[in-house]
């Protein structure tokens, strides 16, 4: 499950969709949906439903579901939330009202549809759905507008401040819920709302205090980061048996723990990725793998179900959002756009889903329309945000380097040849006309040479045969005269093409080579590397 589920998430980044996709596309092929049909024996020997084996995947998930709310927790920064101010409050309040409402009154009119399968009924499920309705999902919002670069701007805080606040909101909330549905805590809504709340406070105030005091110690103290892990992983399994002895579900005291432990200083991002790649490699596979291997996508399928899921919720997120943003003086496309960042409902929707389907709140069909509805929007967020703000994606030189267009050895020994040589491989890739592009870079090299500092050189050309950018790469052990500032000949050479009519993509390629290759370290590896595989992994890890 692991390997499946990591290769197929690896699958789906590649094309630009979220990795759970590709982690739960793991779960559906090799569990009730399609392994289960096509060879059953299989499927029985893999996973068992009786002996150790259900027992173990239960426990792993039990504790995915609490690190992965740890993850989502440390992304919440609560000093962002209160510089953004009246417009970041109202569009959060709108966002959770407006969904809400319209969640809460879909669910009464449309009740026929919606309850199939679910033992709940009345109010109870009505709020459920208006909760389910309301949340967004922070680390995959956070995610889109970091890959849109957009993330540091007013525009880009506006958004996860709210989404911070939606956060916090929704899952008091939902804790309340599963807390007034306990036989054994069924006090009310204000009893149990008022204990979420309470527990809250005390999280983020006393014992925010109190780990902002520790780390220091943890950190000078303890190996790293095993110390860190350790501690961060101890205070969020005490917070989620605190919860849990509570009443309200576990998952709510290991999100708080999240937040307390993310907005604490001492808390640096490198360690914050630590933790989140150690929890997103293990742990989140498995859970989300595991999610869909025992449920039969086909069976509980509901086409009338999922229409009106999805239909509520992007009406209710993107309308509600957008209406506060525009009331607060924001331009109508950027109304419209935090109101489409807000919607990506992500793993969190997920987990919010099978909680309920583990409490008895709703039925498999419900829970099969909220993951649909959580990948359909994540998938649709970014696209749209791009669309409505007119925004155009940066280019990477990953994004257009080929195995067909790399040379580990080149033949060629001066600069024409080397031009020339690189030139047919992006021909051949590309169907272009080799000489013409050939003959474009070398004026351009007779203009003004392109051999940069440390041995590498960066010769481009446009051509307006081509739909986009190709970068051929070619490696000289010898090294070829470029002409550098620093006399030292080219070992590494970059022949970037792009089309006659896109102006941009030339400037960013080559900025992005000038930026990645001046460190030594980096274009060491890239001399080094003997084949496309090893000079691809060096472009994907960061160079």
């Amino acid at each position: 499950m692991l390997l499946v589920a990591r290769a197929l998430g690896e699958v789906a980044r590649r094309f630009g969709l979220p990795t759970v996709l590709g982690e739960i596309a793991a779960g559906v092929l090799l569990g009730k949906t399609v392994l289960a049909r096509v060879a059953p024996a299989a499927f029985d020997r893999l996973f068992p439903s009786t002996g150790a084996a259900p027992i173990v995947l239960d426990g792993l998930g039990q504790i995915a579901i609490a690190l992965f709310l740890l993850v989502a927790g440390m992304e919440v920064d609560l000093s962002t939330m209160r510089r953004r101010g009246r417009t970041a409050i109202a569009v959060a309040g709108a966002g959770m009202l407006v969904p809400f409402a319209l969640g809460f009154g879909a669910a009464r009119v449309f009740a026929d549809a919606l309850e199939v399968g679910s033992p709940l009924r009345g109010d109870a499920f009505a709020a459920f759905f208006g909760i389910a309705s309301s949340i967004s999902a922070l680390p995959v919002i956070a995610r889109i507008l970091m890959d849109l670069h957009i993330y540091r701007s007013d525009f880009g805080m506006t958004i996860v401040a709210a989404a911070i606040v939606n956060d916090l909101v929704g899952w008091v909330a939902f804790a309340a819920l599963l807390m007034s549905l306990d036989g054994e805590h069924a006090g009310g809504w204000v009893t149990t709302a008022g204990l979420a709340v309470g527990f809250t406070v005390v999280m983020l105030t006393v014992v925010r205090a109190a780990i902002h005091r520790a780390l220091p110690w943890v950190l000078a103290y303890a190996h790293w980061p095993t110390g860190i892990l350790a501690a961060s992983l101890g205070v969020t399994l005490l917070s989620a048996a605190a919860t849990q002895a509570l009443g309200i579900h576990a998952l709510f005291g290991a999100f708080l723990a999240g937040v307390a432990l993310g907005d604490s200083t001492h808390m640096r991002e490198h360690t914050k990725a630590t933790i989140a790649d150690f929890v997103h490699s293990f742990f989140a596979p498995l859970f989300f793998g595991a999610i869909a291997l025992q449920l039969d996508l086909v069976r509980h399928f509901d086409g009338v179900m999922c229409a009106v899921v999805l239909a509520v919720a992007c009406v209710g997120k993107i309308g509600g959002c957008g209406l506060a943003a525009r009331l607060c003086g924001t331009p109508v496309r950027e109304a419209v756009a935090i109101g489409a960042a807000l919607n990506a409902r992500g793993s969190m929707e997920i987990v919010l889903g099978l909680v309920a389907l583990q409490a008895g709140i709703i039925g498999e069909a419900l829970f099969v329309a909220l993951i649909l509805m959580a990948l359909a929007t994540s998938l649709l967020s970014g696209p749209l945000i791009v669309r409505v703000l007119r925004l155009r994606a940066p280019r990477r030189v990953r994004d257009f380097v080929s195995s067909r267009a790399f040379v580990p050895r080149l033949r060629a020994t001066t600069a024409t040849e080397a031009i020339e040589e690189l030139a047919a491989l992006a021909a051949a890739s590309s169907k272009c006309d080799a000489r013409a592009i050939a003959a474009d870079a070398r004026d351009r090299e007779a203009m003004a040479s392109t051999g940069v500092d440390g041995g590498v050189a960066v010769p481009h050309g446009r051509d307006p045969s081509l739909k986009a950018p190709i970068v051929a790469v070619g490696v000289s052990s010898a090294g070829i005269d470029f002409n550098a500032p620093d006399g030292e000949p080219a070992q590494l050479v970059f022949l970037v093409l792009t089309p006659a009519t896109d102006d941009g993509a030339q400037l960013e390629l080559l900025a992005e080579l000038g930026r990645r290759f001046e460190d030594p370290i980096t274009r060491r590896k890239a001399f080094d590397a003997r084949s496309y595989v090893e000079f691809k992994a060096l472009l994907e890890s960061g160079g």
